[in-house]
């Protein structure tokens, strides 16, 4: 039997690191994949917390010329990866009228959240192919309620989540035919880094109402989805978008 390899780009913290949580307690191997240095704070603290079944390796995921020699590194060293999520991403580096938007910024998202992530799936994909049917293989694509959502004052960003929506549609029809499922989990408001700097902003706004369910989002909501999706218990729903985001997302009058 194939052993559980799972995937995670941007893992060592945030949501991916959730969702690495979650993999490991499931049984899963995992290589966690970022542009951090191996000796950061983030990453040890991370590999510490997660215990032996998690390594580490270090690529900037805009550098698709070296997506297949990463790759090649954990088969050799994990085996095939059979779950693969995509989840590195990076905000809009200046938040502000999208009129005064510098191109610099808008290729610097968009090259990381798109078409970073495009060409690293695409690099798993063409593996997965390889790999025996009859062991379930799954993409999950974290994008955000950006994708839909409008937010002015970072239209870089919410471009590139919603083109990631198309991407996680495309490599759904692609891939069905090969028994290889593939998910769009679009997070809300998720209590992490990135999102420290407007805690207080959104605090006030969620206790009184902004999201239904009157909290923050955590890793742990995302990573307790991903593990169905990799185990293979929503097979036939491939190509589905889970909103994750406490009802923030459904219209109301």
């Amino acid at each position: 039997m194939m052993s559980k390899i799972a995937l995670v780009t941007g893992g060592q913290s945030g949501i991916g690191l959730g969702v690495a949580e979650a993999l490991i307690g499931a049984g899963y191997k995992v290589a966690l994949v970022s542009l951090s240095n191996p000796d950061a704070r983030d990453v040890t603290e991370a590999l510490e917390r997660l215990g032996p079944d998690a390594s580490y390796y270090s690529l900037d995921i805009r550098d698709v010329d070296h997506h297949s020699d990463v790759m090649d590194q954990v088969e050799a060293e994990l085996g095939p990866v059979t779950t693969f999520v995509s989840n590195a991403g990076v905000p809009a580096k200046m938040r502000g009228d999208m009129l005064d938007l510098q191109p610099e910024n808008f290729d610097f998202v968009l090259g990381v959240n798109l078409r970073g992530a495009f060409f690293l799936a695409q690099e798993a994909a063409r593996r997965m192919l390889k790999l025996p049917e009859e062991t379930y293989r799954s993409i999950s694509f974290i994008t955000s309620v950006s994708a839909e959502m409008v937010s002015i004052e970072r239209a870089e960003y919410c471009i590139s989540k919603s083109g990631a929506t198309m991407m996680a549609q495309l490599f759904a029809v692609r891939l069905a035919p090969h028994g290889i499922g593939v998910f769009e989990i679009r997070p809300g408001i998720i209590e992490t880094g990135m999102t420290a700097g407007v805690k207080d902003k959104y605090t006030t706004r969620i206790e009184n109402g902004l999201v239904p369910a009157k909290r923050w989002g955590q890793p742990e909501d995302i990573g307790s989805t991903v593990v169905p999706i990799a185990e293979g218990q929503m097979a036939f729903a491939t190509g589905s978008v889970i909103s994750l985001d406490g009802g923030l997302s459904i219209p109301r009058l």
